[in-house]
């Protein structure tokens, strides 16, 4: 029975089903921690929206005053500016009173012919003013406006959210390092061995004059390929996971953040590209180098 002929091996063509498949998944690991970040930072920005800053103003303050103390506070930069929702608040005594009746189920007003409460503002500060010091700051400075009486804010809420914060933001950081580090390690390893038996075909070209950059090409424009691809599909993979969980877990679509989805779709695009590039590289390089005992 007649040999089969061997298969002839092209300069750059290894087999690439293993090495798009570990790509994709380490991308794909990536990536989803990535959305756990995103949807952590959302739910971040949703607890800082509700620490307010409470401003009593003076008794008897004409309309005016209140006025003009109001487009004041508006044009200060700590107010939260959103397109939907605004900062600022104004509460009159007669809403706080009627507020404080419903809530408590005691009518005051039948045994204080005065109302004590005062008119106020309520304001949300913007999240980069939020640290104890500079709500400290913000306090002074309103508190030297004429026709306020006090602003008063809940110190002890807020140290609390900003060390929790502080905790959680080490503790992902320290999962990010040693997750870049495994998907870094996997990738190469995977890139390695895919060019494992290309190591022979490398020296043959070397023999025949081809230089260290023609080799490095055609290897270097398929890993290029292999990891955008791979980055592609971990990302289609993953928007599919999010909009599956936002259409079954009722409140998850509040934490969506479409913009920041998109970057992390074109990093790990990128990402993946560049990781294999930069492997495929080393790779070549190092068969490059070996010697002919070496390669066997």
């Amino acid at each position: 029975m007649a040999n089969q002929p061997r298969k002839k091996k092209i300069l750059g063509h290894f087999k690439f089903g293993s090495v798009l498949f570990s790509t994709t998944l380490s991308l794909f690991i990536v990536g989803l921690f990535g959305v756990i970040l995103i949807q952590a930072k959302s739910l971040t920005s949703m607890i800082r929206e509700n620490i307010e800053v409470q401003v009593f103003l003076d008794k008897n303050l004409e309309d005016e005053e209140i006025k003009a103390l109001q487009e004041d506070l508006a044009n200060r930069p700590f107010i939260l500016s959103k397109s939907d929702t605004t900062g600022l608040r104004y509460i009159s005594d007669e809403e706080a009173a009627e507020t404080f009746i419903e809530s408590t189920g005691e009518d005051f007003t039948k045994f204080l012919e005065d109302n004590p409460l005062r008119d106020s503002f309520v304001i949300t500060i913007a999240e980069e003013f939020q640290t104890s010091e500079q709500l400290d700051a913000i306090v002074a400075e309103i508190q030297s406006l004429d026709g306020v009486f006090e602003v008063s804010y809940m110190t002890d809420l807020v140290d609390s959210i900003n060390k929790n914060l502080l905790k959680v933001s080490l503790v992902l950081g320290g999962f990010i390092l040693i997750l870049i580090i495994t998907v870094i390690m996997l990738i190469n390893n995977t890139i390695k061995l895919a060019l494992f038996s290309q190591r022979f075909l490398i020296r043959s070209m070397q023999l025949v004059g081809a230089t260290r950059s023609f080799i490095r090409k055609p290897f270097l424009a398929r890993a290029w390929l292999f990891g955008m691809l791979a980055g592609a599909i971990s990302s289609v993979v993953l928007y599919s996971l999010v909009k599956y969980t936002q259409a079954n877990i009722e409140g998850f679509a509040l934490l969506h953040n479409e913009e920041l989805l998109f970057i992390l779709f074109g990093v790990l695009v990128a990402v993946g590209g560049i990781l294999s590039a930069l492997s495929t590289l080393r790779a070549v390089n190092k068969y490059l180098n070996m010697s002919l005992d070496e390669l066997y």
